[in-house]
């Protein structure tokens, strides 16, 4: 299904924007892709470049409380019986700004009984020799707090070569255990010792990754930076962003139900918050009414 779209160009990048969600359709560098884009005819397949919030990844059973009250979701992951991955990837954005370089595009969440709350957001794409970045804004203008998280949904490309071929460096000293049937929360562990340590960089193999990351180690400007290599063709995608997002969940995305899709890229998701966080609290965000949350992230080729 064809929907509108947005094409930005500058410093040798090209990325394409819906207005459906203001999903990431096509990224590209001198011609080469960053991501792993979808056809101007298709639907967004496995949430390639989706734009997430007001929670990343999972509500366990759709459910949470929130100042006291109690609250459920739909659940549009029947098979692990889930809420994934927010309420706007699917609804129309509203154009506010095009330029050959830039786009903003904006959406407010309307209360509803399974979340009862105002947000209003403002994505800004754009595109220059640093790279293509995102800048997200999250106003609360409705009368009550609000629990809120976002996050991006890009499956990297590193190369020609298979995925299994790449290599990976995440700076990341801690994952984020899961359930193996429902992928939901179970502790925070040390990587050391588990095939999730990738803080010396090294190729993925065969390794099965749907995980967060958190204590990431950072530069001095304070950014976490990701990158996947392709040693054959010597190219790369990295992704960098601030302490904003003090998670990433990484995806080598296995997906045994559509196998012509499946390790295609790896997502990376700098994330505010980690999994299932309207029911954890933790690193979960709360719109004051009024009250302002700001975050981003850059990809970038190598």
């Amino acid at each position: 299904m064809k929907h509108s779209e947005y094409r930005i160009e500058g410093g040798g990048y090209t990325a394409v924007v819906l207005g459906l969600g203001a999903a990431v359709r096509e990224l590209t560098h001198e011609g080469r892709p960053l991501v792993v884009g979808f056809g101007a005819d298709e639907d967004m397949p496995n949430f390639r470049g989706a734009f997430v919030a007001p929670w990343p990844n999972r509500i366990a059973d759709g459910q949470y409380s929130f100042d006291g009250a109690d609250f459920e979701l739909p659940i549009n992951e029947p098979e692990r019986g889930t809420a994934l991955h927010g309420l706007v990837f699917d609804i129309p954005w509203s154009l506010v700004e095009h330029t050959e370089s830039a786009v903003t595009l904006g959406c407010t969440i309307e209360p509803t009984d399974a979340y009862p709350f105002t947000v209003a957001l403002h994505a800004r794409f754009s595109v220059d020799g640093a790279g293509f970045r995102t800048d997200v804004t999250a106003l609360n203008t409705g009368s009550r707090r609000a629990p809120y998280g976002v996050c991006p949904h890009p499956y990297l490309v590193a190369g020609p070569s298979p995925l299994d071929e790449w290599v990976l460096d995440l700076p990341a000293a801690t994952v984020l255990t899961v359930t193996p049937d429902r992928l939901l929360p179970v502790a925070k562990e040390p990587v050391a010792g588990t095939p999730f340590d990738f803080r010396t960089a090294h190729a993925l193999g065969d390794v099965q990754i749907d995980h967060a990351f958190t204590d990431l180690k950072r530069g001095d400007a304070g950014l976490a930076t990701v990158r996947v290599t392709d040693p054959a063709s010597g190219t790369g995608t990295a992704m960098v962003w601030d302490d904003t997002c003090p998670w990433a969940q990484i995806h080598t995305a296995d997906l045994p139900l559509k196998p012509e899709n499946t390790r295609l890229g790896l997502a990376v998701e700098p994330m505010t918050c980690p999994p299932d966080a309207f029911n954890t609290g933790e690193d979960l965000i709360v719109l004051a009414p009024g009250g302002t949350h700001r975050t981003g992230w850059t990809i970038s080729a190598l």
